[in-house]
């Protein structure tokens, strides 16, 4: 448990710190053994208490990493030290978790500790990538620009996220405003017009007939019918979003959507193509950074091929266009530029290049995905109420015909 103290001296000058602590007893004769006299302590929570008390635990988001690397580059550009512009930030943050975390960074540096065993703790903020550039930027005294190189990086992913979720949008908002009118046509408009047909005595076609006595049963047992539409969708949240293997099973079935899949790889070269270009220019090892990029693609293909590079082929003395030429799962643009890279001596300009090509082609591909999906959904939903009101209407005019 870490402990925030503020005490006075014995001169009368008040000084402040943290402590980690078992308990307030003893941070108290810690102050006592200090001959400092206690005002004020308070626990401080981490990130991950502070999550617990936030909407769902989102505590620190893409956009507070990329404030914080930003931030930090640039005061470390300036001239300022890590600790004053770490109290700084712990000054003027009011994001909780954010402050949390910035506050057990400094403990951990004023105990001595790398600046990256911090992050280290939280495997659901920071990536793997993320913890391993900070590293390399300590090793080589080079902090600031891995800092800069970070917060680019993440500004691209953000941005590109933004992106597809523009793109979606329509298409969701589509897909639910459909979904609502087909509920109210089903749960509370088809049982009353299926109660009146059924009762005039008119013996409808069998297709209405069908129709019809699925909107009595729902108008029967329309709370079951309710509960039935929430059990399966927090059962499909849980076992598909919140499950690894049902996460698994989700990702295998979409991978085989043609369109869908086509984006998915687009995603998956240009995540690797970024990743392996920082990790690079940070000065990891081609061995190390491959091994590091192959946890952050997104695709496992993609990774398996990428740790067979790094093991099987590198490793055991194969250039990296060689490797690279061994992996079918690379189109021919990678590998024969990888290979002309190596050659070059400018494998992190190559890379980054690459990962710009695939970012432009991905927004095309969301684009196309869009613009296939909008007219499917209309025609799908359109197929439904089409149904539905050929159902109700030759039941209207076998009615009228009576007349």
């Amino acid at each position: 448990m870490r402990f925030h103290y503020i005490a006075s001296q014995p001169n009368g000058k008040i000084t402040e710190g943290d402590f980690e602590a078992s308990g307030p007893a003893e941070v108290l004769e810690y102050l006592a053994s200090q001959g400092l006299r206690p005002v004020s302590l308070k626990t401080i929570k981490s990130v991950e208490e502070v999550g617990r008390g936030l909407f769902f635990g989102k505590t620190i988001t893409v956009g507070d990493k990329v404030f914080l690397t930003k931030y930090l580059a640039l005061m470390l550009k300036v001239g300022t030290d890590l600790f004053k512009a770490i109290d700084i930030l712990i000054a003027d943050l009011d994001k909780p978790a954010v402050k949390a975390l910035l506050i057990e960074i400094r403990g951990a540096l004023e105990k001595g500790l790398p600046f990256y065993t911090t992050f280290l703790k939280y495997p659901k903020y920071f990536s793997g990538v993320f913890i391993n550039l900070i590293k390399a930027g300590e090793t080589s005294g080079n902090l600031e620009k891995v800092f800069e190189e970070l917060s680019v990086s993440l500004e691209r992913e953000q941005d590109l996220r933004r992106k597809i979720r523009a793109a979606l949008t329509y298409p969701i908002i589509l897909l639910v405003a459909s979904f609502a009118i087909l509920l109210l046509l089903v749960s509370f408009a088809l049982p009353k017009i299926a109660s009146v047909f059924m009762t005039s005595g008119i013996e409808p076609p069998l297709f209405s007939k069908i129709v019809l006595s699925v909107g009595l049963f729902i108008g029967d047992y329309i709370w079951i019918f309710f509960g039935f539409l929430i059990i399966s969708g927090v059962l499909i949240w849980y076992l598909f979003f919140k499950n690894a293997s049902g996460r698994k099973i989700l990702h295998r079935f979409i991978v085989k959507i043609p369109v869908i899949k086509n984006v998915l790889k687009q995603l998956a070269f240009q995540r690797f193509s970024s990743t392996l270009a920082s990790l690079l220019k940070a000065g990891l090892p081609i061995l190390d950074a491959l091994e590091i990029t192959a946890q952050a693609v997104g695709s496992e293909e993609i990774k398996n091929s990428l740790l067979r590079i790094s093991r099987e082929g590198i490793a055991k003395g194969l250039t990296i266009g060689e490797a690279f030429r061994k992996e079918a799962v690379f189109p021919r643009v990678i590998v024969n530029l990888m290979a002309i890279s190596e050659k070059s001596g400018h494998i992190e300009d190559i890379l980054s290049a690459l990962a710009d090509f695939y970012e432009a082609e991905v927004e095309t591909s969301i684009k196309t995905l869009v613009t296939f999906l909008e007219p499917v959904l209309l025609l799908g939903m359109g197929l439904i109420i089409g149904t539905i009101a050929l159902a109700i209407i030759i039941p209207i005019y076998q009615l009228t015909g009576q007349f």
